[in-house]
C-alpha cells in the first residue's frame, strides 16, 4: 500500500468518525432539531456529489437509481440523527456499527453461507457486547436513542446488501442523495411545527452532508482501489474509536467502563467474524454503496457511516 493510499484511508477514517461528532455537537447541544439536519445533510451532499463527479456524468448515465437503496439511505439518515438527540458520540457509534455488521451477515445466512465457530462466537460476542451496553443500569443508554441508532444501522446495512458490488459507486452514491432529498422535505413539512434551527445547527449539517459524507465518500472510494478486502473491512475499526476519543476529548464525554467493555466485546467480534469469513482479495468492485445488486455478500465491505 503506497503513502498516498494510507493516508487517503486516515482521512476517509477522520471523516467518516466526524459525522458522528458533529452530530452529536448539533442535535445534543439542541442547535437543530432532528428531521432538519438530515434534510439539510442530504440536500448539501447531493449537491457537493454532483459538482464533484459532473465532468464524468455523462460516461457514467447507465448507473440507474435503485429507490430501495434511497430510502434505505432515508431511514438510516433521519434515524441516525434522532439517535444522536440523547446518545453520546461514542455509544451510539458502536451500536450504528455492530447494527450494520449484524444487518450484513444475516444477509448472508439468509443467503446460504456457512459460518465457521469462530464466526459464530464472534457473532455471539458482538450481540452480547450490545446486550451489556443497553443493560439496565446507571450508564445505560436510552432506550428510544438506542433504538433509533439500530434503526439506522439496518437501514444502513441494508443499503449496503441491496448495493454493494457496482462499478461506479461515487454516481450510484449522488444518485440515492438526489433521491432521498425529496423524502427529506415530505418528512421536513410533516414535522414544520417541531422545526428547530440555528445558523450553527445549518452549518453543522452543511459539513456533514459535503465534506464529512460526500468528500469522505470520494476520498474512500480512491483509497478502495489498492486495499485488500480483508484490510478495508479491518481499517473501518478506526471509526468507533476515534468517535470515542473524539466524544472524549471534543465533547467531555466521560469513558466509562461499561462503554470499554461493550466496545471490547463487540469491536473483538466482529473482527473474529471478519477474519473469519473474507478472503485477502481486491475490492476495487465490491464497495457496498448502492448500485448494481449483487447476490452474494462475502466479499462485501461494509462502509460505516459514523
Amino acid at each position: 500500500m503506497s503513502a498516498k493510499t494510507a493516508w487517503l484511508t486516515f482521512v476517509a477514517m477522520l471523516a467518516f468518525a466526524g459525522n458522528s461528532l458533529l452530530c452529536r455537537i448539533a442535535l445534543g447541544n439542541e442547535l437543530i432539531d432532528a428531521v432538519s439536519f438530515s434534510t439539510i445533510r442530504l440536500g448539501a451532499g447531493a449537491l457537493c456529489l454532483v459538482c464533484l463527479l459532473l465532468p464524468n456524468w455523462q460516461q457514467q448515465a447507465a448507473v440507474k437509481t435503485n429507490w430501495r437503496t434511497v430510502v434505505a439511505l432515508f431511514i438510516y439518515m433521519v434515524a441516525f440523527s434522532y439517535g444522536y438527540v440523547s446518545l453520546s458520540a461514542g455509544t451510539g457509534v458502536l451500536i450504528l456499527f455492530v447494527a450494520v455488521q449484524l444487518t450484513m451477515f444475516s444477509a448472508a445466512i439468509r443467503r446460504g453461507e456457512r459460518f465457521s465457530l469462530i464466526a459464530w462466537a464472534g457473532l455471539v460476542t458482538s450481540g452480547g457486547g450490545i446486550v451489556y451496553l443497553v443493560s439496565p443500569g446507571v450508564t445505560s443508554p436510552d432506550p428510544l436513542g438506542t433504538l433509533c441508532m439500530l434503526v439506522a444501522g439496518i437501514g444502513w446495512g441494508v443499503y449496503s446488501v441491496i448495493g454493494s458490488g457496482g462499478h461506479e459507486p461515487g454516481v450510484a452514491t449522488a444518485r440515492n442523495f438526489i433521491g432521498a432529498v425529496p423524502l427529506a422535505i415530505g418528512a421536513q413539512l410533516l414535522f414544520i411545527d417541531s422545526a428547530a434551527v440555528t445558523p450553527q445547527g445549518a452549518v453543522l449539517a452543511v459539513v456533514s452532508g459535503a465534506v464529512t459524507s460526500a468528500v469522505g465518500y470520494i476520498i474512500w472510494y480512491k483509497a478502495l482501489r489498492e486495499l485488500s478486502v480483508g484490510f478495508a473491512a479491518v481499517v473501518q475499526f478506526a471509526v468507533p474509536i476515534l468517535v470515542v476519543i473524539g466524544g472524549a476529548l471534543l465533547l467531555d464525554e466521560p469513558l466509562t467502563v461499561r462503554l470499554a467493555i461493550a466496545s471490547a466485546l463487540t469491536i473483538g467480534g466482529i473482527a473474529a467474524v471478519l477474519r473469519a469469513r473474507q478472503p485477502a482479495a481486491h475490492i476495487t468492485s465490491q464497495v457496498t454503496v448502492p448500485s448494481a445488486p449483487r447476490s452474494d455478500t462475502r466479499n462485501s465491505t461494509p462502509m460505516s457511516l459514523a
